[in-house]
């Protein structure tokens, strides 16, 4: 068993010159999503953990974050999609295909 149910990494990597996740504020949308995990009670040991990723390799396709064991990955553009994620893959496991990067 994983020490953790789920595990996000937000892609918070700064390129200069090139495209990159944080020139969508993703370092604070990550922050979002881990206040959000707190604040549901579904953070830590046996549940969700938040982290920063470094370069996911996925620039181009706009602001990333990928949720393990699944390997699904997502591309997000505001607060009301990082709560779909949420919401939806990480506390129900339910992935969410609007967002899903293939």
């Amino acid at each position: 068993m994983p020490y953790y149910q789920r595990h996000a990494f937000f892609c918070t990597n700064q390129r200069e010159g090139k495209a990159c996740c944080q020139d969508h504020d993703a370092a604070a949308m990550r922050a979002y999503a881990k206040e959000r995990i707190k604040a549901l009670k579904i953070s830590g040991a046996g549940k969700v953990r938040v982290n920063s990723a470094g370069c996911l390799g996925r620039c181009d396709e706009g602001p990333t974050v990928v949720v393990y064991p699944e390997g699904i990955w997502y591309r997000y553009a505001c607060r009301e999609d990082i709560d779909e994620i949420i919401e939806s893959h990480l506390l129900r496991g339910k992935v969410v295909e609007r967002l899903r990067l293939k």
